[in-house]
């Protein structure tokens, strides 16, 4: 399973990639995202939190974000302008968003969300402090993580580590 910062990695290329570039075309091949529409969209960047991915858009004004999760075996690849998966990967695709830049491609992904950037505390929000987190002084991350382990003293230190509600983005490797 990527850890934290396998997924801080894959934001970083997103980000670099991606922002600033417009969506020419999207398909989210979810069920229940198939027949959303982010043509236009521009694309303002993504950012991890803990082993989530947050890329969000402003659409006509609207602010959205495609939350997604690389579980076990997902993975994002970029491709440069005019550049195509090979056929083989097809069936593994679970977004593709074709951009006036590259192209994103999400595979195997283990969740694939789109919803309005206000409610992202709706997915992430149950999660413990993430020390990747460019945003937010370290020491108040730390303090944060601590308060949290302090809450269950009894409890094994690594299963404490590995519950993403008392530190994000850690995991078994």
């Amino acid at each position: 399973m990527p850890e934290g910062d396998s997924v801080y990695r894959v934001a970083r290329t997103l980000d670099a990639r991606l922002r600033g570039t417009t969506v020419r075309t999207a398909d989210l091949r979810v069920p229940r995202h198939a027949t959303a529409d982010l043509t236009g969209a521009r694309v303002l960047g993504t950012v991890p939190r803990g082993k989530h991915l947050l890329t969000r858009f402003d659409l006509d004004g609207s602010a959205l974000t495609l939350h997604t999760h690389l579980r076990m075996d997902g993975s994002w690849t970029v491709l440069a302008p005019g550049k195509v998966l090979p056929r083989r990967l097809d069936p593994d695709v679970r977004v593709l968003l074709r951009t006036t830049g590259p192209t994103a491609a999400g595979l195997k992904l283990g969740v694939v969300e789109l919803l309005p950037t206000a409610e992202e505390a709706g997915v992430v929000g149950h999660l413990g402090p993430d020390l990747l987190d460019t945003g937010t002084p370290l020491d108040e991350l730390v303090a944060q993580a601590v308060r949290n382990l302090a809450r269950e003293p009894g409890r094994p230190l690594a299963a404490a580590l590995l519950d993403q509600r008392v530190l994000a983005g850690l995991g078994n490797l």
